[in-house]
């Protein structure tokens, strides 16, 4: 859980708390399921977590989520309990390891896969009731075009979007960029290239999506390199474990944490973006934060 937040004196000399800081908000994302995109996100919220920061993990595959169960806990209540009034967001929360936690959703219950606009925006402005000390929360979304990955894209400060190098993969990663860019107005995409197995694969499978995009979109993609194809990798998601913990010597390990040092450094818009947010309370109270979005 989040640690306790330091208190302040006022001029009578009752203590009050200070507000919490601000939250750098991390979606991830991918065309179609079977790209490595929830082990990405994991393995990145743990590799961020042991270079200290306070991280917050969002399992948003509402309808099918996983992620506790790929980590080997077992969650009593859900968001699916939180959305039905049976407890709060506060409640529900997992501790992993020092430093992250765990929001987890439910699994095979169908209404948490089709909620509507008001229940989407209720479930992000729910967060901003939290008072766990955090520096970033990264949002695991379910694959594919569901109206709650737009709605929680469109509430995060970055996208990642995972690929791997098959036809149906970038195609798909295309259509995702397109419609968000598009119709949710999302310009930047972090591109994470999976299950590489020749050092130039990254770097190739990125300038064939940049290429379309460059013609046809306004947006700005940003190479993030790859994740290599690592036996590791697999033995740990069949040990109900990430590889940055269980193996922290293996190539794919060495990967994420490289794209945990560069996420370190994004930065979090000084203004609120004239939408609903995570976390946006939390922007508005800050005096530290000032200026024009960016």
């Amino acid at each position: 859980m989040g640690k306790v937040l330091p208190l302040k004196s006022q001029a009578n000399g009752v203590p009050e708390r200070q507000p919490p800081s601000p939250v750098k908000v991390i979606a991830t994302t991918a065309g179609k399921g079977g790209v490595g995109k929830t082990a990405i996100s994991v393995n990145l919220a743990l590799a961020m977590a042991k270079q200290g920061q306070r991280t917050m993990l969002l399992d948003a595959d509402l309808g099918l989520a996983n992620i506790d169960t790929q980590l080997g806990l077992q969650a009593k209540y859900n968001l699916s309990h939180v959305l039905n009034g049976e407890c709060t967001l506060q409640d529900i929360i997992l501790p992993v390891c020092p430093r992250l936690d765990l929001v987890p959703a439910a699994s095979g219950v169908l209404h948490m896969a089709q909620l509507n606009r008001t229940e989407q925006a209720g479930l992000i402005q729910a967060f901003s009731e939290l008072t766990n000390d955090l520096d970033v929360l990264l949002i695991d979304n379910a694959p594919g075009l569901s109206s709650s990955m737009m709605q929680f894209v469109k509430a995060a400060h970055e996208v990642i979007v995972v690929v791997c190098d098959e036809p149906a993969s970038i195609t798909d990663a295309y259509a995702v960029i397109k419609v968000l860019s598009k119709e949710y107005d999302v310009r930047r995409f972090h591109v994470v290239v999976n299950m590489v197995r020749e050092p130039t694969q990254a770097s190739e499978v990125f300038s064939k999506i940049a290429r379309v995009a460059e013609r046809f979109l306004d947006v700005t993609l940003v190479p993030m390199g790859g994740i290599p194809h690592d036996d590791y990798m697999l033995r740990a998601i069949q040990e109900q474990s990430a590889v940055v913990q269980r193996f922290p010597g293996a190539r794919s390990s060495s990967a994420f944490n490289k794209l945990a040092r560069a996420a370190s450094n994004w930065p979090i818009p000084n203004a609120p973006r004239g939408h609903i947010e995570f976390f946006m309370e939390r922007t508005l109270a800050n005096p530290a934060l000032s200026g024009s979005p960016t």
